[in-house]
C-alpha cells in the first residue's frame, strides 16, 4: 500500500516539482495540494493523508497553526515541515505544534523521501543540519526574555493577527474567519493591548518575526 501525501506550500512550482518526484517513488502517492494552511486543514479533514509536507510561511493561515490543528484532529496523520527557515524559533514552534519532522528546502529530494518513510514508522526526523540547534534549545528549555506569540496570544488572535499583517481589511478578515467585523475589531484591540503594539505596521513586523507570516505572504 502506498503512503498517501498532501503537499502544503503557497508556491505552485514547488508543489508541482515535489509531486512529480514523490509520485516516481514506488511506495508514495501525492493525493492533494494546498496553497495555504486553511486549505490544508480542509483537505486533511476530507482525505486523511498519511503525511502532510508542510511549508511554514503560507498566507491566511501559517504552517505552524495548521500543523497544530491537523495533529490535534488527525493524530494518525504525520506532518513534516519543509521550510526555507533555519531559525530556531520557527523550528521549535512547529515541533511543539506536533510536527514529526523538519527539513530545509535547499536539501536533496532523497532526504525528504527518507524523512517520509521515517515518520510513517512513527519516528521523528530532523535534518542533520538543524538537529544540533533543536537539541540545544530543548536542553536549555528555550530561555527567553519575552513569550512568543504562541504563548502570548490565543489561537484566534493569532489568526486575526496573521490576516491583518498580510494586508487584509477588517471586513476581509471577518469574511475569511466567518465572524463579524465587530469580533475582528475586538480581537485586534486585545492583540494590541497584550503586545503593547499600537500600529498595524508594528503588528506586521511582529507577525513576521514570530513566524506567523512571511515577507512574501
Amino acid at each position: 500500500m502506498k503512503t498517501t501525501i498532501m503537499l502544503a506550500d503557497d508556491h505552485r512550482i514547488m508543489r508541482e516539482g515535489l509531486k512529480s518526484l514523490l509520485n516516481d517513488e514506488d511506495d508514495m502517492q501525492v493525493i492533494a495540494e494546498a496553497e495555504n494552511g486553511r486549505k490544508a486543514i480542509e483537505l486533511v479533514d476530507q482525505l486523511s493523508p498519511d503525511v502532510v509536507v508542510m511549508d511554514i510561511g503560507m498566507p491566511e493561515l501559517n504552517g505552524i497553526e495548521a500543523t497544530r490543528r491537523i495533529v490535534l484532529d488527525h493524530p494518525n496523520t504525520r506532518v513534516i515541515a519543509l521550510s526555507m527557515h533555519s531559525d530556531r524559533r520557527f523550528m521549535a514552534e512547529i515541533l511543539k505544534a506536533g510536527a514529526s519532522g523538519y527539513l530545509l528546502k535547499d536539501g536533496a529530494f532523497e532526504e525528504l523521501a527518507g524523512a517520509i518513510r521515517t515518520v510513517i514508522a512513527k519516528k521523528m526526523y530532523l535534518s542533520p543540519r538543524i538537529a544540533d540547534v533543536v537539541v540545544e534549545d530543548y536542553v536549555r528549555n528555550m530561555p527567553r526574555s519575552e513569550p512568543s506569540a504562541f504563548a502570548a496570544l490565543t489561537a484566534r488572535e493569532r489568526e486575526v493577527l496573521q490576516l491583518l499583517a498580510e494586508g487584509k481589511a477588517t471586513k476581509q478578515a471577518a469574511a475569511c474567519l466567518h465572524v463579524s467585523v465587530k469580533t475582528v475589531e475586538t480581537h485586534r484591540r486585545q492583540i494590541m493591548t497584550k503586545l503593547d503594539i499600537h500600529s498595524v505596521a508594528e503588528l506586521t513586523k511582529y507577525a513576521i518575526r514570530e513566524g506567523l507570516t512571511s515577507v512574501e505572504a
